[in-house]
């Protein structure tokens, strides 16, 4: 896959050059990394263990939440310890790796909001055939439908970065190996792999971007029609969270990768962090703090371990 590089290393320069600034910055996301585990691995056990979250949109959520989990320490880890380090090289083929998993878990991310959008869709607006359009068999065939597809893009991505010929300078302007200051690097013709990455980005991030529009206006459509205001308005709270992720994730992703190569700044960088690391951080607030159904079973469940634990107490003191 690697093509006819001559590089055999890379160096990355990191989100910034002072050293003043790279202990508080590892502080920083050293404990946005912890939340985040903390957080997404919490929602993939509360749904696991809570009958009452055993729905469609639970388990597209616990697959989105492993996503992130995957997403984030795909690039975590690795800029933690160069924050840390003098010494921030990486191989070309741990480069090529980081950049196929972070593509796969990406793109996977894309399609699972598009299917937690037509989960939705189809809740809202077809409440009576819900039931049985979305069953078990069905929301696993879109799950690993989307899984297969972005396993396919993060191929044919990853082709076309490190396809070309690294006979230049090996220094990556970036704290992870991605699109844009990997290709600045390439010494050959670059402009039909920018064609591919460009297509395979439109179709991820705009086709999935269509999917979730078209279902909204739906369920918009079918709101505005409902006669009962505590209707539309419960309606409209079960969207929110979703709303708030694609717009975080979308937004940033968006920024970084839908603009020509000469217009790429300094901003990226903080536009990556945001996809990269803040949001895989903040969906599990988004998707528990607003949700009811998450706060009871979150209580249940907590009922349930101290109980569990009081009772565990007793026995001991007896014996």
């Amino acid at each position: 896959m690697g093509g006819n590089h001559t590089q055999s290393e890379f160096i990355l320069l990191g989100i910034t050059d002072r050293p003043c600034a790279q202990t508080p910055l590892f502080v920083l996301f050293l404990l946005i990394y912890i939340v985040t585990l903390v957080g997404n691995i919490g929602i993939i056990i509360l749904v696991r263990v809570s009958p009452s979250l055993h729905t469609p949109m639970y388990f597209f959520l616990t697959h989105f939440a492993f996503i992130e989990v995957c997403y984030s320490t795909v690039i975590s880890p690795r800029m933690l310890a160069d924050l840390l380090s003098e010494d921030k090289t990486i191989s070309f083929s741990e480069c090529m790796m980081q950049f196929l998993t972070f593509a796969f878990f990406g793109s996977a991310e894309c399609h699972l909001l598009a299917m937690m959008a037509y989960d939705r869709h189809m809740a809202i607006c077809h409440p009576l055939l819900y039931v049985t359009i979305i069953s078990s068999h069905v929301y696993w065939k879109l799950v690993a439908s989307s899984y297969l597809f972005a396993f396919l893009s993060a191929i044919i991505c990853t082709r076309s970065v490190f396809g070309g010929s690294f006979c230049g300078p090996n220094h990556i302007d970036h704290f992870f190996c991605d699109v844009v200051p990997v290709l600045k690097l390439v010494c050959s013709d670059t402009h039909s792999s920018e064609m591919v990455i460009f297509a395979f980005i439109t179709i991820n991030a705009v086709g999935t971007s269509v999917v979730i529009l078209l279902s909204y206006i739906s369920i918009l459509r079918t709101v505005l029609r409902m006669c009962s205001a505590q209707s539309r308005a419960r309606a409209f709270h079960t969207c929110t969270s979703h709303l708030t992720a694609v717009v975080l994730l979308f937004g940033s992703a968006f920024f970084m990768y839908l603009q020509p190569p000469a217009s790429h700044r300094s901003l990226d960088k903080v536009a990556s962090i945001i996809y990269t690391m803040v949001t895989p951080m903040l969906n599990p607030f988004i998707y528990s703090l607003r949700n009811k159904e998450v706060k009871r079973a979150l209580v249940k469940c907590r009922t349930r371990f101290f109980n569990h634990w009081q009772h565990g107490r007793v026995l001991s003191s007896r014996t």
